[in-house]
């Protein structure tokens, strides 16, 4: 799930960040306890509107591609806007530009509580996106502006702990308010959230900025960084229902190119760019940074499918679909201080071509179960082994990065690293949506012609397999026969799921290539540990 992905370099942001204004010590613990508030939202609503889709295809009667762009909306405006919202914090204020962000947010999530079609759901949810991509770069830097050095350690190990617990129980609350309300209560539920976020930072937030930002916004580099990855999205996201050849299809994949092309050229010649493309001439942080756009494609973009091939295919209720990665969050949680160590001791190389390629095995157990079974012989151990890959990979990550360029760099290193696991995720559910749908059709045509399923019932499943797992059963069919199509259409989500799972294993196996190739195997000196 893209929303709930551990995020590398997020805490290191935090401690590279000079502290700006500390705020008096009776406020700190309402301080940190709004970022926390404030982060909780933006990664909670990432992971329970994946929990809410097949609820919605049924409320909404949606495709499974328009059900895609719930997620692929929200996360295209986040990923696109997250370094803006940083640089946009620095510059206007860092409590002005995230009470906006909250405000956005909140107001937003109304909106998609209250939608009556699934446009107006796309459209509230990408400004979902704008408003998480100002809020949360401004979490961290408040962190970092409040605090004093000696006591940043420890608001980073409580926001860190309390976000990490959060993460974990968003999907099943929300699973909970999904089965026993509606799907618009798992929106609706940040109204409270962000008024009480809103009152606590306009009351006891420090106004901060950066005094050395510079004094002209980068207004073209975000647009045009948004443009780019927009259109991307969107040819890839519609080609299969409108064409490669059609010329909307066209028309953006062009846009894309030519936008990405005019955001290079933006970002060589503004005087305080969202990207400074000299980060890129360290090996070590290019090699870092494939990994994470390989990786974090492989576990955003896979995951995705997850709960929809839980619930439509396996039968889990929202809540238990909601509960399935609890394991993979607690072995994150338990293993990455260890992992830190080992990249310590030994280098960073290491762990980054191991962790990956334990992820690409557990990819490769999820794509072991059928249908039915128990969760714990069938996704329990997937979902260990893809956690301890992650944990093994997270912390020398996030090492590496911070360690590629020197501090007055550090901050813009963690935030491109941050965007890069970002992008990652809503291209690959693009690109991985391509994949489940092709897997999902041949095995449906296989399935329905093997039980001989009659012409005119044939037919009008076949009208509707861009629902995938969400097709309607035709009411007049005989039982027996329903009892058939529901089976030939779970069966094909399941092979259309193994497939992205395979695709899934193989980036993570090529990110441990990349790792290997461009990453130095030699160890932290003490000097630079310290």
């Amino acid at each position: 799930m893209p929303g709930s992905s551990p995020l590398p370099c997020a805490e290191n942001a935090i401690l590279a960040a000079p502290c700006a204004s500390p705020c008096a010590a009776r406020h700190r613990p309402l301080v940190l306890a709004t970022t926390i508030l404030a982060s909780s939202m933006v990664f909670v609503d990432g992971t329970v509107a994946n929990v809410a889709l097949p609820a919605l295809q049924e409320s909404l009667g949606a495709s499974a591609r328009e059900a895609q762009w719930v997620i692929e909306s929200y996360a295209l405006m986040l990923a696109a806007l997250l370094l803006a919202g940083g640089a946009a914090g620095d510059r206007f204020g860092r409590r002005k530009v995230f009470i906006l962000g909250t405000l956005v947010f909140t107001l937003s999530s109304l909106a998609c509580g209250l939608a009556a079609s699934m446009g107006q759901l796309v459209a509230a949810r990408a400004v979902q996106g704008v408003g998480g991509a100002l809020l949360v770069p401004g979490s961290l830097a408040i962190i970092s502006a409040s605090f004093e050095e000696e006591q940043r350690g420890k608001a980073i190990g409580t926001w860190s702990g309390y976000t990490s617990l959060t993460a974990a129980i968003g999907p099943v609350l929300g699973g909970f308010l999904i089965g026993h309300l509606s799907w618009r209560a798992a929106f609706l539920i940040n109204l409270p959230l962000g008024a009480a976020v809103l009152f606590l930072a306009w009351r006891f937030v420090p106004e901060s900025r950066d005094p050395a930002s510079g004094t002209r916004f980068d207004w073209a580099g975000a647009v045009l960084a948004s443009l780019s990855l927009g259109s991307l999205v969107y040819a890839l996201t519609e080609a299969p229902a409108q064409g490669w050849t059609s010329a909307a299809v066209l028309a953006s994949a062009a846009l894309a190119v030519a936008a990405a092309g005019l955001f290079v050229a933006q970002e060589r010649r503004h005087p305080a760019p969202l990207l400074r493309f000299q980060l890129f001439r360290s090996r070590d942080f290019s090699g870092a940074n494939l990994l994470t756009l390989l990786l974090y494609a492989g576990l955003g973009g896979g995951l995705y499918f997850l709960p929809l091939n839980l619930i439509q295919a396996q039968g889990y209720t929202s809540a238990e679909a909601g509960s399935a990665l609890l394991p993979f969050v607690a072995v994150m949680f338990l293993l990455s201080r260890w992992s830190g160590g080992i990249a310590d001791r030994y280098g960073a190389r290491l762990p980054l071509v191991a962790g990956p390629l334990i992820a690409a095995t557990g990819f490769l157990l999820y794509a072991v179960p059928g249908i039915g079974g128990s969760y714990w012989q069938t996704y329990f151990p997937a979902t260990v082994v893809l956690g301890l890959g992650m944990a093994v990979t997270v912390a020398p990550l996030t090492t590496t990065v911070m360690n590629a360029h020197g501090e007055q760099l550090a901050g813009m290193a963690s935030g491109v690293n941050n965007a890069v696991s970002r992008v990652g995720a809503v291209l690959a559910i693009g690109v991985l949506g391509l994949v489940m749908g092709a897997g999902f059709g041949r095995t449906l045509d296989a399935g329905l012609a093997s039980n001989a399923i009659p012409a005119p019932l044939s037919q009008e499943v076949q009208a509707q397999r861009g629902k995938m797992g969400a097709i309607e059963l035709p009411p007049q069919a005989p039982p027996q026969t329903r009892a058939a199509i529901k089976q030939v259409v779970a069966s094909a989500l399941v092979s259309g799921f193994r497939q992205v799972m395979f695709v899934s294993a193989g980036m993570a196996v090529v990110g441990a290539m990349f790792a290997w190739a461009m990453i130095s195997p030699k160890p932290r000196s003490p000097s630079r540990q310290r």
